[in-house]
């Protein structure tokens, strides 16, 4: 453990050093800043096997850093703030945070999360879900070799875009994802020209794997937010 390298972008200089004190009594190396742009200069500049963000920094915020940093790597991410509204813990994950702390925070339970987070990350071979080769949720399943989706034991015909979708969804499931973030991802792009493309490729994915595409169990509408990839036990609401 002790080749394990953390990053910790916090600008309260107090937390910052209490955390990394802490993190060094575990043998992790530890760099520290306390604004996004310096975060993200150290993260182009190393390699990191964690990245503890506080969401209020000054030059970029928590959730700019994340989503820059998601957009090239799958370095687990967890974010710290002092807010603790369900909305903003919503979003943290949404921009793809694996874990978020609410301040003030016990520094044992910081501990913990990063070393359950690295275990996490460790044993699925720093790929995340990807690095297998088939994702199942419920009764869908994705080979990844072959291409083939079987929906309740039958095989199901998707289009490339359709494909991607759903494999970007299975592949991080319960995580909120805004339209743009899904645009980019399977678009390839951050602009969208059309704001009902991505409501539309959902639309008709739901219709393929839903059993009621009225009231989807596996591709859920959060209100005011974008959509999030479920086990298929829950109802839309």
């Amino acid at each position: 453990m002790g080749e394990i390298r953390i990053l910790v972008a916090e600008d309260d200089k107090e937390i910052c050093d209490l955390v990394r004190r802490y993190l060094e009594r575990e043998m992790y190396q530890v760099d520290t800043v306390t604004n996004g742009e310096e975060a993200l200069r150290l993260f182009q500049e190393h390699t990191y096997n964690l990245v503890m963000l506080d969401v209020m920094m000054p030059k970029l915020d928590g959730m700019e850093v994340c989503r820059q940093i998601r957009a090239h790597s799958n370095v687990p991410i967890m974010m710290l703030t002092a807010k603790d509204h369900e909305t903003d813990k919503v979003l943290g994950l949404g921009v793809g945070a694996d874990d978020y702390i609410t301040k003030p925070f016990s520094i044992n339970e910081v501990i913990a999360r990063v070393k359950a987070l690295m275990r996490r990350f460790l044993v699925l071979g720093g790929e995340g879900r990807l690095a297998d080769e088939s994702l199942q949720c419920g009764e869908i399943t994705i080979d990844l070799k072959t291409y083939q989706v079987t929906v309740r034991k039958e095989s199901v015909s998707l289009t490339a875009k359709e494909f991607e979708l759903l494999k970007f969804f299975m592949s991080q499931p319960e995580r909120v994802f805004t339209k743009v973030q899904l645009f980019r991802q399977v678009w390839g792009s951050g602009y969208i020209e059309d704001d009902n493309t991505v409501m539309v490729h959902i639309r008709k994915l739901r219709k393929k794997i839903e059993l009621d595409p009225s009231h989807p169990q596996y591709i859920q509408t959060v209100w005011g937010i974008g959509y999030k990839f479920t086990g298929g036990n829950n109802e839309d609401r």
